[in-house]
């Protein structure tokens, strides 16, 4: 499983310039289409890692005060939430060349 890099993603929404995301592929729609694609991947392997994590916490006899003053559960939640958006993520690699994609049409329409 590969690990998301966190590092130089901005934490809230930045205006983008169109012409830059849409000149690796050279269509706005395809390049959109293969950073909500990877954004779905990020959301998922953020969401699994999570529930790893809080699963180490699960236990069947829970008291009252176990569930209310659970702080490393707490800390680790808040960590996630902390997190820039999947979304976000996805548009810094896309725009820095680490996501890899290909086009099986336009590879077969090259050939004819």
């Amino acid at each position: 499983m590969a690990t998301i890099n966190y590092q130089n993603v901005p934490q809230t929404t930045v205006v983008r310039d169109l012409r830059r995301i849409d000149e690796k592929t050279e269509n706005l729609y395809e390049s959109l289409a293969i950073i909500s694609k990877r954004a779905n991947q990020i959301a998922a392997q953020m969401k699994e890692e999570l529930h790893s994590k809080l699963q180490e916490f699960n236990n069947d006899s829970d008291t009252l005060e176990e569930v209310f003053e659970n702080r490393e559960q707490i800390e680790i939640s808040s960590y996630y939430e902390r997190l820039p958006k999947p979304t976000l993520i996805a548009v810094e690699e896309f725009l820095n060349g680490k996501v890899y994609h290909r086009n099986p049409e336009k590879e077969t329409r090259g050939k004819n």
